[in-house]
């Protein structure tokens, strides 16, 4: 019988870092990616930190593991290094090879590949970003708590576990101010900016993890096949913004609405 405690994934993707202007390949099938700074997303950074932040409350449910996951090429290594510098014990590296510029495995492909793994690795919480900045589709967490036909709550800006019963409260942003959810484990939670503040890793933890258990996988080994359902057309930048004009006062403000129509 499995132990009572948190046993939490975290999904992770490696993106073009947040301070970088994307540029549009020549194909414009995409942004470009070649030779470009790559980070670990900022929202599934938030999820590493708050599951360390679980383990570190100690309690009413203890943390028995913390598995970080990421879909992708060889750098991913990289990425999953930063979540156990962070504090996540292990980690799988499921190899897809990297196409040109193309995103990744789509959502609906994630989500079935985390559906494997929750099962496989008796997983009763997935912490994960509400979005990746690179696709910005959201879509993960919420297909993935679907097909496990477990509660989820979106957006979290506080994650709280109530007792040993496993019941948790959320608190997200709405329209107008915050709303506070109740529900039980096991739990798919999506996070939002307003969670924490991710830690930086120390050196001694950055060594520590390059002992800690890497296993790379393929997405046979969970049964998922990489089918693309969407094929992106074309990618192309906005229109450059026009500069705007000056008026003396305001009637000349007024006549220029109506010269464009908006009065």
């Amino acid at each position: 019988m499995a132990s009572k405690g948190l046993r939490i994934l975290v999904p992770v993707k490696r993106v073009i870092d947040y301070a970088i202007k994307p540029r549009i390949n020549k194909a414009q099938t995409g942004v470009e990616t070649a030779g470009v700074k790559h980070s670990l997303n900022p929202f599934d950074e938030l999820s590493i930190e708050e599951a360390v932040r679980l383990r570190e409350r100690k309690g009413p449910l203890k943390v028995d593991s913390i598995l970080a996951l990421s879909a992708g090429g060889p750098k991913c290594a990289d990425t999953l290094r930063t979540a156990m510098a962070m504090g996540a014990d292990k980690a799988f590296h499921v190899e897809v090879p990297e196409g040109s510029g193309d995103g990744g495995p789509e959502p609906l492909t994630i989500a079935k590949l985390l559906h494997s793994v929750v099962e496989k690795e008796d997983i009763n919480l997935v912490l994960l970003g509400k979005q990746a900045i690179d696709g910005d589709q959201g879509q993960t967490g919420q297909m993935l708590a679907g097909l496990l036909g477990w509660p989820q709550t979106t957006q979290a800006s506080k994650v709280e576990i109530k007792d040993e019963a496993g019941t948790v409260e959320i608190t997200h942003e709405v329209d107008g101010g915050v709303e506070t959810l109740r529900t039980k484990l096991p739990l798919v939670i999506t996070t939002d900016l307003r969670l924490n503040e991710p830690r930086y890793a120390s050196l001694p933890n950055i060594m520590k993890a390059k002992k800690k258990p890497l296993e790379k996988k393929t997405l046979a080994d969970f049964g998922v096949e990489d089918t693309r359902r969407l094929k992106t057309l074309k990618v192309t930048e906005p229109p450059p913004r026009t500069g705007g004009g000056k008026v003396e006062d305001v009637d000349g403000l007024v006549s220029k609405l109506k010269e464009l129509g908006a009065l």
